[in-house]
């Protein structure tokens, strides 16, 4: 259905296009919204003639930035893993719990025992307080059934979320997440076996946007990551990864030379890594609150990227385990405040850079021919969603143009 067309009037717009002003702010702008996408914006003295007979929207001088994007969750999933929480107060480390069978296995149970309904329904509560903090996209992983009817079902489930709720939802496959119990010290035979028959049953149905993996001591080698990219490029689907976040075991250069949209978590990434990702166009997403749980000493050296043109995405990381957390705000501010970003480098971590490590070309700036995804904000400056801890300054949610 075509959206009515309509401008809005008397804001401050931060596009987030690159320029002198790190935000890209726009001071008493208008931004005018036809078809679903943004006709124009601009200074609203600078309104061209041609919009004057269309109604108008005074925005009371709010702030206005691009809708916000959660390129890294894990929200499908059964269960919770609370008493994990209390064995690491107690002094259990990550890798410790998940050797001893708890961490990303010990969720593997609970999932596979819940059906798609179950896996939508318990999802939906967390991705209703995400929109409500202004996001319009979210990443879904697979990676907590590592059989193939569960990972089909929960990326039927992500898919479902995406229908139920206004929110676009791009799935990630993510069988190779962790060796299931029935094939302990057998990886190679779980990636032969279930990890690559279930991706080609997956990539059938239409349920998978992208191929993703964990590389690391507890999870797969860098050779048996390689496997199931080949896989994914055989089909042409684009990859990404959770990299170098124990170890470093040269996944971040595997992903670089893949192309891959993103290269995740990246604690302990180091110069070689963030030249190849720079190189290659591999956004670096960091998840502060990983790091915040698991009482890391290890900070994602997001400072690498930079100087060589490399581009830092900032995301929740919600699963049950080492960051059950939905508020995008807060992880810009744990990005701020543990990693020394600064709040527009948080910003462009949580929209423009976050778009791109989902391959989305046509969301995370407020441009013309852009999609009218927006955040109107009651903020005086951008600097304030970064800002604050525990409260949600959003005012409304413009979703394809819709007031």
């Amino acid at each position: 259905m075509q959206q009515p067309s309509v401008v809005l009037t008397s804001l401050r717009a931060a596009t987030m296009r690159s320029g002198a002003d790190p935000y890209g702010l726009i001071e008493d702008a208008a931004i005018v919204l036809a078809g679903g996408k943004i006709a124009w914006l601009g200074m609203q003295a600078h309104l061209p003639g041609d919009y004057a007979a269309l109604p108008v929207r005074d925005m009371g001088g709010r702030l206005i930035t691009p809708a916000l994007i959660d390129c890294h969750t894990h929200v499908v999933h059964g269960g919770n893993r609370a008493t994990e929480f209390e064995m690491r107060l107690q002094g259990a480390s990550y890798e410790e719990v998940a050797r001893a069978g708890g961490g990303i296995v010990s969720t593997v149970t609970a999932t596979r025992k819940a059906s798609e309904d179950d896996l939508a329904a318990a999802a939906l509560p967390f991705v209703d307080a995400m929109i409500a903090e202004g996001v319009a996209v979210i990443e879904i992983k697979s990676g907590y059934g590592l059989e193939q009817d569960t990972e089909l079902r929960m990326l039927r489930a992500a898919r479902r979320i995406g229908q139920l709720r206004p929110v676009l939802v791009r799935t990630s496959y993510l069988a190779a997440h962790a060796v299931p119990v029935e094939y302990k010290g057998r990886a190679d035979a779980y990636i032969d076996q279930v990890c690559i028959p279930a991706l080609y049953s997956a990539h059938v149905e239409g349920l998978v946007d992208a191929v993703d993996g964990f590389c690391e001591g507890i999870a797969f080698s860098v050779a048996q990551i390689e496997r199931v990219f080949q896989a994914a490029q055989s089909l042409g689907l684009p990859v990404k990864l959770h990299a170098e976040q124990l170890s470093n075991l040269g996944g971040a250069a595997l992903a670089a030379r893949y192309g891959a949209m993103s290269a995740d978590h990246l604690e302990y990434l180091d110069e070689a890594g963030a030249v190849a990702m720079a190189a290659s166009g591999t956004v670096a997403v960091i998840l502060p609150r990983a790091v915040f749980t698991l009482r890391g000493t290890r900070r994602a050296p997001n400072y690498l990227l930079p100087p060589h043109g490399g581009l830092v995405g900032v995301a929740t990381d919600m699963n049950p385990g080492s960051s059950p957390m939905t508020s995008l705000l807060l992880a810009m501010n744990m990005a701020c405040t543990l990693f020394r970003m600064t709040p527009a480098e948080a910003l462009a971590g949580a929209t423009t850079h976050a778009a791109r490590a989902l391959g989305l070309t046509d969301r995370g700036r407020l441009a013309s021919g852009q999609i009218a995804d927006l955040a109107v904000w009651n903020c005086g400056h951008p600097a304030e969603l970064a800002y604050r801890i525990g409260f949600n300054p959003l005012y409304q949610r413009i979703i394809g143009g819709v007031l």
